[in-house]
């Protein structure tokens, strides 16, 4: 059963993401002293007493205004008012009632979800009340004097919140598939987000920046659960200036070590660019599963010879991820949008494989038949004695031989390729750790094995 919804409302500026982050328990709303930070939906997992629930932040509400992102905002804030079991409506006790603060209050009251009024910023708690108090006339109930940043009165307003809600159910879970979304600024990431979802949950416009938020949604299909992770788009270092921008960048490179595969979106009109060779390295790094997804692929001139040439482009411009799979969409038309979900599927499996310490011995020893480590001058020559697999996500193998110095870069990329010519691994990196072992030591290990059985 899903987690009943409460939608979290309010002008810009009143502190509804200082709210949000204290209800969840947790700092995942950018929260930054500059109005119309938050532009979409950002849904965060809490609990109060005996009830689960989704509480969800939006961006500051202004009517009479169709400049830049508004009309985008409002039509947020009304799909999460859609959906929501209850509303907190947050106001300014600093500033007191507003002209804006009457307009929504008068939105509200024709909406058929019941709504919680929160007075923020009321720190002082004599003062608090008397803040509260001037807030009666909205309409909208009983006032209730809260700090976003220090948590007080929050418990008064949980107790009548949920009230409101659903009790939880306790049912089996499914694990989720996380995977995040990333690329440069522009390349279509929030509408790929609204393609898998099949409706508006990103803003989608052409100015840059538009995603500040990283935005979690989980999607169903075919029985499995994937949880995605819309980010902002990643701009140069140099180009980012410190503020809303750094945060949202910062998120995003959390969404990459948090998630279980990247999306990697390139604009197919441009082409793949030094930045996205620099978030391919990035994701190579952290030890993601990835597919590179080539995105706005209907508005290309094609002929029989297009793809070929763009994956070369590929193929020679990211050649640290040629383990990752490739696929062609549009996700303005929705073309070859589902099938990314298989393919998300297939790296998944693999960035989770396991396997047998034998297997993995087998490929070494053919590796080294067919090309034996190279010998130094001095007549060394590097020795490879058996490897094993230690970990998964991302798959790791420790070897071991006799002077990991002895086997060269050559030789070390040569055996990953063996690896995956025999086992695969496709949409994963792997990690192959060399460890110096004297056969003095493989003899003992081997006595205590002999002793152990």
């Amino acid at each position: 059963m899903a987690l009943p919804i409460v939608a979290v409302i309010g002008r810009p500026n009143v502190g509804k993401s200082t709210l949000v982050n204290r209800l969840a328990g947790a700092q995942a709303a950018i929260v930054y002293d500059q109005p119309g930070i938050t532009r979409d939906r950002t849904y965060q997992p809490a609990f109060w007493r005996d009830r689960d629930y989704q509480v969800v932040d939006t961006g500051g509400l202004v009517f009479h205004d169709d400049s830049e992102f508004l009309p985008h905002i409002r039509e947020q804030a009304q799909l999460a008012l859609a959906e929501a079991s209850a509303a907190v409506f947050v106001v300014d006790g600093q500033i007191g009632p507003t002209q804006g603060d009457q307009e929504i209050a008068s939105w509200l009251r024709q909406q058929s979800v019941p709504v919680l009024l929160a007075v923020n910023k009321c720190e002082s708690l004599e003062q608090g009340l008397i803040q509260a108090a001037q807030f009666w006339q909205l309409g909208l109930g009983e006032p209730y004097p809260v700090s976003g940043i220090h948590g007080n009165g929050t418990g008064e307003l949980l107790d009548s919140l949920i009230t409101h809600l659903p009790a939880t159910v306790e049912e089996p879970t499914l694990e989720e598939i996380k995977v995040a979304i990333v690329g440069r600024p522009n390349v279509g990431k929030s509408s790929l987000l609204n393609a898998f979802v099949g409706e508006a949950r990103a803003i989608v416009s052409p100015v840059s920046g538009t995603t500040r938020d990283a935005l979690d949604t989980q999607v169903h299909h075919d029985d499995q659960v994937y949880r995605l992770i819309d980010t902002a788009g990643i701009r140069k270092k140099k180009s980012v200036e410190y503020g809303p921008e750094f945060f949202s960048v910062n998120r995003a490179f959390k969404a990459i070590r948090r998630a279980d595969v990247v999306l990697l979106v390139i604009d197919a009109l441009e082409g793949v660019t030094e930045q996205d060779q620099k978030l391919a390295g990035r994701i190579e790094e952290d030890g993601r599963a990835c597919v590179i997804v080539v995105n706005k692929w209907d508005a290309v001139e094609k002929d029989s010879y297009t793809i070929y040439d763009f994956d070369h482009q590929i193929a020679a411009r990211l050649n640290f991820l040629d383990w990752a799979k490739r696929i062609y969409v549009s996700a303005k038309t929705g073309q070859r949008v589902v099938k990314i979900l298989e393919l998300v599927n297939q790296a998944v499996e693999q960035h989770r494989r396991r396997v047998s310490t034998a297997v993995v011995n087998e490929v070494l020893q053919d590796a080294s038949q067919w090309h034996t480590p190279p010998t130094t001058r001095q007549g060394r020559q590097g020795r490879i004695y058996y490897g094993t697999q230690v970990t998964v996500r991302p798959p790791s193998f420790t070897l071991f031989v006799n002077d990991p110095h002895l086997i060269k870069d050559n030789y070390r990329r040569y055996v990953e390729r063996q690896f995956r010519d025999n086992l695969g691994f496709e949409g994963t990196p792997i990690r192959l750790f060399w460890r110096g072992k004297t056969m003095r030591d493989l003899e003992r290990s081997s006595a205590n094995r002999a002793t152990r059985v």
